[in-house]
């Protein structure tokens, strides 16, 4: 795992942070996290790819949030303002949680067709860190078109959250699950100093 700033304290009160989730199995893990987040006084607002909604509903996520998920790049917010430039600006920090072997591929070649990549394609990543946690299935995650993705994006500046080992929705063993939750809190504390 590379880190996304210097170790700073574990101060995410008032800190206005983005989750965007693209659709994998371990979408449902991510409701942990965003409660979590929320308990310890963050500003979330949550992105979803249409086939994130399939995993777990939007309502999930703007129940523990209060707040409304960007779940839709067509729908027109309260502003004048597109909806991803607004939150592209105001995040603090941005985690892609599970980010699938497809949002690896359309994050490298610059794709934006859904909420999550669309709102990624706004963010200076020079001030912003974006964290990104493969999730997939371990030969998914194996592929060369994968590892191309994953050191694209790191050199152009993405912080990847590496993958875990153990037992997989897909019956099989190996690297691809969705790190803990509390190694995504601790990652995301990370990038406060």
């Amino acid at each position: 795992m590379s880190d996304c700033r210097t170790q700073g304290e574990d101060h995410l009160v008032g800190r206005h942070l983005v989750i965007g989730l693209s659709g994998g199995i371990a979408c449902y893990k991510i409701a942990t996290l965003v409660s979590s987040l929320v308990q310890r006084g963050a500003v979330v607002d949550v992105l979803m790819s249409e086939a994130a909604t399939r995993f777990v509903a939007p309502l999930t996520f703007e129940s523990l949030t209060g707040r409304q998920v960007f779940d839709s790049q067509w729908k027109q917010g309260k502003s004048c303002d597109p909806r991803h430039i607004q939150l592209a600006t105001k995040a603090e920090a941005i985690l892609i949680a599970p980010c699938t072997m497809n949002m690896l591929a359309k994050l490298s070649h610059g794709m934006t067709d859904d909420p999550v990549s669309l709102v990624i394609s706004a963010v200076d990543l020079i001030t912003t860190p974006v964290l990104l946690a493969p999730s997939m299935n371990t030969t998914m995650y194996a592929q060369q078109a994968t590892q191309r993705n994953l050191t694209t994006l790191s050199k152009d500046g993405y912080t990847i959250i590496d993958p875990e080992e153990g037992w997989q929705a897909c019956r099989s063993t190996g690297q691809g699950r969705l790190p803990t939750t509390e190694l995504l809190l601790e990652t995301l504390t990370s990038c406060f100093s």
